[in-house]
């Protein structure tokens, strides 16, 4: 039985060192595509849903008032006119007097998908063909625009969606954002190489108005939990490129503590599973420290493969979080990457255990297509 145990886990290892390699070529092959010079800066909506003051809010929506672009709107959707949020825009829309600055009540959402009830109302007020949709935790330079602009030159090109460097406060923040530097953005480089980008990040995602028309807009999107991922997937079925952008943006985590930290990554995971159910079993090859460290256990000799994948490992890290996102955290705290490696295979293996998620205080079941039922 040992023998059996031990020849299944060398199997897991060396799949999951197979797919460490995988993901430096791909890597390379991100960094090799260079965009165009720009010749055209087409107006764009920026649409932005708002729910109370995060942490960092105001600098993360400072970074978009100060774009480097000749037209552009800028359009905030909460849910009440009391919302803390709608201080902090017109504090900083009274330094910007130029921008054209709007903000939209929706109401309450009547759907458990609220982020995606406000960004369809955002979407009816929007005056432009170009639509930037990010969220509140995101901050960004002032060439962000400007960059989209110029990977939207391409007209075979109905959507964008762009790579993030997370950053994280408390410690159990900081341990996610470097499993997102590093083994997250593995996975959406790999899978970029072998199928070609057909999905989307939510962060910060770019569409084209007649794109997002033809895929049903947020009537449709509403119903699913992980409304950016099937964004992208409708619009690869629909014929159009999806591009994931040479530019990064700053994913702002803040600073969860441990409870409400691992509740946040299993309903992301449970999401997962439920929107990509093959891609989600396929990250048994993404956690190749665990499967060195069982090995070992069972079979002493093996040692030596729990440096080698210490430092493949570190080459993954170095190929992503170093040269792609540029994340000092997972350089200089390197001994992160190694418990954020042992505790996302705990995230991903807890993703397979029940459907109830926690989304907005309100309790709801991920279906098995991925769209969001809110328990009664």
């Amino acid at each position: 039985m040992t023998a059996i145990i031990t020849t299944i886990l060398a199997v897991l290892l060396t799949g999951s060192l197979v797919y460490c390699i995988l993901v430096m070529i791909a890597s390379w092959r991100y960094l090799s595509v260079k965009p165009s010079p720009a010749v055209s800066t087409p107006p764009i909506s920026v649409l932005k849903p708002l729910c109370g003051r995060d942490e960092g809010l105001e600098d993360n929506l400072r970074s978009f008032f100060e774009q480097d672009y000749p037209v552009f709107e800028l359009l905030f959707a909460v849910h009440r006119a009391d919302d803390p949020a709608v201080a902090v825009v017109e504090k900083i829309k009274s330094e910007y007097g130029s921008i054209d600055v709007r903000v939209i009540v929706t109401g309450e959402s009547p759907v458990p998908n609220a982020k995606a009830h406000s960004l369809k109302q955002l979407v009816r007020e929007a005056r432009y063909e170009l639509l930037v949709m990010g969220d509140s935790d995101v901050r960004v330079t002032p060439d962000f625009l400007a960059q989209l602009a110029r990977e939207f030159q391409d007209p075979s090109v109905g959507l964008i969606t762009c790579p993030y460097r997370a950053v994280g406060g408390s410690l159990w923040s900081r341990l996610e954002a470097v499993g997102m530097n590093t083994e997250f953005l593995g996975g959406v480089l790999v899978a970029r190489m072998i199928e070609g980008m057909n999905f989307a990040l939510g962060c910060a995602v770019a569409v084209r108005s007649n794109v997002l028309d033809q895929m049903g807009g947020f009537t449709y999107l509403q119903e699913y939990l992980a409304e950016d991922f099937v964004m992208g997937q409708r619009a690869a079925q629909l014929g159009h490129n999806v591009l994931f952008s040479s530019y990064v943006i700053e994913h702002r985590i803040g600073s969860q503590p441990m409870s409400a930290n691992l509740s946040h990554r299993l309903r992301w995971a449970r999401s997962t599973r439920r929107s990509r159910p093959l891609g989600y079993w396929g990250q048994i090859f993404t956690y190749p420290l665990p499967w060195a460290l069982l090995l070992w256990l069972t079979y002493g000799a093996a040692w030596p493969l729990v440096l080698l994948t210490l430092a493949v490992r570190a080459g993954v890290a170095w190929a992503t979080a170093a040269r792609i996102v540029r994340d000092p955290v997972t350089c200089r705290q390197w001994w992160l990457l190694p418990i954020q490696d042992l505790l996302g295979f705990l995230v991903w293996m807890g993703g397979f255990l029940g459907s109830t998620v926690v989304w907005r205080e309100r309790k709801c079941t991920v279906l098995p297509d991925g769209r969001l039922q809110a328990n009664s």
